[in-house]
């Protein structure tokens, strides 16, 4: 994301201009926007015009329109982001007040103007210019005939590619046509990986499957390019990465990041160490459950006592149309900093930010035990904490 202009003043009035220059900035820019902010940019709209004779004939125009902002739609396919909303300034195509739904897309600035700035915003804005943020992790996870080639960036796990092959099985005397469907389908994953890795940027290259499939894969995609010459996997050939999991499924992932040699070779990623976090957290509330707890009601007083030493908390939290909730939010955040304790925001599209949200999207690991929080939720239990059931996922 490119900042192209900044103006905010002491009351946190003010507008920013950006410019999405990669899909994760789409991302970014949806965390961004809330109903209730203005938006300007660049769009096309229909115009009708009406010629001497009577008849009329329509044409379109590109002209720059600034909308209040009441509803927003997240394409991550088309990586678009619609805003739809009413034109909120003088315009010679559109009437005041007329509706009007602004495309953002890659490389088309806009400028976002918000009643208030925050500093979760403001440190979104930051953490989205920052070009050290990108992709630094791939991962394949396979088993055979069916792999996913993902991307795993400091907000999210993006699924690239998703590849089947039916492989026949191994018939008694004859195993050619199972070797040729496997030779097809590790040769599908592997153009995969020339597609979509840049390595460039990625540091690691996970490949994970159950028994011996990374191998087999491993060792083919090596022979190959050695064969074809491929310079790109010869000279990187030292990034990837060979670890177990269970399937070929996305889901998958989840254990392979959690394997500590994993963690090592990933270690100065975001995404390492929010999933370290989280494994922290579920290894507290097995063995010391007065020191982890999860829910809204619990981490609020927990958080009143000074006691919260991490705090995990989703984006999504931040995203609800209710103005007053989410400064809720934003407040416990900066009393939880203030207090000198650490935050942990969790992207709602990754692999770990999906399994916080089971928690109700917010949890803490103290820095001494409260019992007296686990003896509240006997007396009292619409909310989960240590061991108990979630159910303020808001």
């Amino acid at each position: 994301m490119k900042l192209l202009g900044k103006y905010v003043d002491k009351g946190m009035q003010g507008n920013i201009t950006l410019m999405p220059e990669e899909s994760e900035d789409m991302w970014h820019a949806y965390n961004l926007i809330a109903e209730g902010d203005s938006v300007r940019s660049t769009t096309i709209r229909k115009v009708q015009n009406e010629t001497a004779t009577g008849s009329s004939t329509s044409s379109r125009v590109r002209t720059t329109l600034t909308i209040a902002v009441e509803s927003i739609d997240f394409d991550t396919q088309a990586c678009v982001l619609r805003l739809k909303g009413r034109n909120i300034e003088e315009n010679q195509y559109v009437k005041m007040g007329a509706y009007h739904t602004l495309d953002l897309e890659l490389n088309r600035k806009f400028e976002l103007r918000k009643p208030e700035w925050d500093t979760i915003a403001l440190e979104r804005i930051e953490m989205a210019c920052d070009p050290t943020q990108s992709a630094d992790v791939a991962a394949v996870v396979m088993q055979e005939g069916l792999a996913h080639v993902c991307l795993i960036t400091a907000s999210m796990t993006l699924v690239r590619s998703k590849i089947e092959v039916s492989i026949p099985r191994k018939r008694k005397g004859s195993v050619q046509q199972h070797e040729k469907g496997l030779a097809k389908f590790y040769e599908q994953v592997m153009q995969s990986i020339l597609r979509h890795v840049n390595f460039d940027i990625v540091k690691c290259v996970l490949i994970a499957s159950p028994g011996f499939v990374r191998d087999q894969f491993y060792d083919y995609m090596f022979q190959q390019a050695v064969k074809m010459d491929y310079k790109l996997l010869l000279d990187n050939k030292s990034k990837f990465m060979l670890v177990h999991a269970s399937s070929g499924f996305k889901h998958s992932l989840k254990e392979v990041l959690q394997d500590p040699a994993v963690l090592s070779k990933m270690s100065d990623t975001k995404a390492a160490g929010e999933v370290k976090v989280l494994e922290q957290f579920y290894m507290m509330l097995q063995c010391e459950p007065s020191k982890a707890f999860y829910g809204k009601k619990h981490v609020l007083q927990a958080a009143e006592s000074q006691a919260i030493e991490t705090l995990l908390i989703s984006d999504n939290l931040f995203r609800c149309q209710d103005v007053n909730l989410r400064k809720e939010y934003v407040n416990l955040v900066e009393s939880v900093r203030d207090a000198g304790g650490e935050v942990k925001i969790f992207s709602s599209m990754h692999i770990s930010g999906e399994q916080l949200a089971q928690l109700t999207g917010i949890a803490a690991l103290l820095r001494f035990p409260m019992p007296e929080l686990e003896e509240s939720d006997d007396d009292d239990d619409e909310e989960g904490a240590a061991g108990g059931d979630d159910s303020d996922s808001d």
